[in-house]
């Protein structure tokens, strides 16, 4: 973290010297409380310009041509920042940016107000208005096909290959919370090294300590703050369609995904039916079978797709079925057909802590969180189809999406649940 004294000093070095690689200056121009100049679509074009490289400062206030300090009028202040949080939203996919107000010096002595904007370099490739760019020299550049073809490798290709392991350019060690990382610190080997050799962390280009995906996923309080819908959606409704007027309960199920599967799990337990039969003795009929659900929630937090931006897992529920959409095709050679008789992980790393550190809900008769033997898909299948003699429905969306459907419990015409194993 870079102290106010330490950046102002920066700040004033590198506009003596000028644009850079890593430095771009705006003037602004505002009329009628709005920003009126640069235009909005130029300065978004900059800002993945910096994402799609090795990331840069933006300063506003400064002009770029003259190198003076013009500064921003103390009431446009919380204008501009609103402008630039705006347009950093409507890069595809939007860039995390972060501001500070800063005061620094112009030629003449007297304090003047600038925006200084940190855009980090990026998991993703993003798309601004006017197209691709990237940042060579003190300029933005449009992409050639066979760069952005080369970007997209490079930064898309990683979802298969050990994703979760990938730094997280904004996510350094302070994002950690005290109380999630005593679950992974053993014996006396220093912090920082406990935490590389499980992949929680590790050095940037630039030699800085950042959370991998697999650190902010399980050691940060709320993951969708570094990494865009890492949480659960769950709606649920009183008939069987998508319907709002039908909606009786909703929850965003968010913090570390250890507790995004049991906040989602619960939310099935607290609006599942419960149906009593005679047989001849009361017995009470769960709508979903509870250790299938649970078994489909982990495999859908463990194995979604983390690289795929603004895609959440959503869980919704019915009168007469659950649905489970997951981002994300199926991992290399898998198939909906071979699900059942084979096991492929996309997300190693964290698959791996999850079944070593993490015990499971009562519900599912099993120790740990994640079994690794490959049952978990079988008995989804089982469990749920001997509750509702119908078999669960995987679905693959374009390989961008697969979707579990659960039936709820099914009675016979003797009002007997069908197939109930006393």
């Amino acid at each position: 973290m870079i102290k106010t004294t330490e950046l102002v000093r920066e700040l004033v070095y590198q506009i003596r010297l000028g644009e850079d690689t890593g430095y771009e200056f705006k003037a602004l121009v505002i009329e009628g409380g709005k920003v009126k100049s640069p235009q909005r679509d130029s300065v978004a074009d900059e800002v993945a310009a910096f994402a799609n490289g090795s990331g840069g400062i933006l300063v506003l206030g400064v002009n770029d041509k003259t190198r003076a300090v013009e500064g921003i009028a103390q009431e446009h202040l919380d204008t501009v920042e609103q402008w630039m949080t705006n347009l950093a939203q409507a890069i595809k996919p939007p860039v995390l940016i972060e501001t500070r107000l800063v005061e620094i010096p112009d030629l003449q002595g007297n304090i003047k107000p600038v925006v200084w904007v940190k855009i980090p370099k990026s998991l993703f490739v993003h798309l601004s208005p006017s197209g691709y760019y990237y940042r060579a020299g003190s300029t933005k550049r449009e992409m050639s096909p066979e760069l952005l073809a080369r970007m997209f490798q490079q930064r898309s290709m990683v979802r298969f290959i050990r994703f979760d392991e990938q730094v997280v350019p904004n996510a350094t060690l302070d994002a950690i919370d005290p109380a999630m990382k005593t679950r992974f610190l053993r014996g006396d080997l220093p912090e920082r090294l406990q935490l590389k050799k499980l992949y929680l962390a590790a050095e940037n280009e630039e030699q800085e300590p950042r959370l991998t995906v697999t650190g902010v996923l399980l050691l940060t309080v709320r993951p969708a703050d570094f990494l865009s819908s890492a949480y659960v959606q769950c709606v649920a409704y009183g008939g069987t369609e998508r319907n709002a007027e039908f909606q009786l309960d909703a929850q965003d199920c968010d913090g570390p995904v250890d507790s995004q599967i049991q906040q989602a799990f619960n939310f099935v337990k607290r609006n599942m039916k419960i149906e009593a039969v005679k047989r001849p003795g009361r017995i009470d009929i769960p709508q979903f079978d509870l250790g299938a659900v649970y078994e489909a929630i982990v495999n859908a937090v463990a194995h979604r797709d983390y690289s795929m931006y603004g895609s959440r897992i959503r869980l919704h529920m019915f009168s007469d079925r659950l649905e489970l959409s997951t981002p994300g095709g199926l991992p290399n050679s898998l198939t909906v057909d071979s699900m059942d008789a084979n096991s492929i992980t996309r997300n190693e790393t964290l698959v791996n802590l999850l079944s070593r550190y993490f015990p499971a809900d009562p519900a599912s008769n099993r120790q740990n969180m994640i079994e690794r033997r490959g049952e978990g898909v079988p008995t989804i299948l089982t469990a749920s189809e001997r509750l509702s003699t119908r078999r669960p429905l995987y679905e693959q969306t374009d390989n961008t999406e697969l979707k579990l459907t659960l039936y709820a419990a099914s009675r016979d015409r003797n009002g007997l649940l069908m197939q109930f194993d006393e």
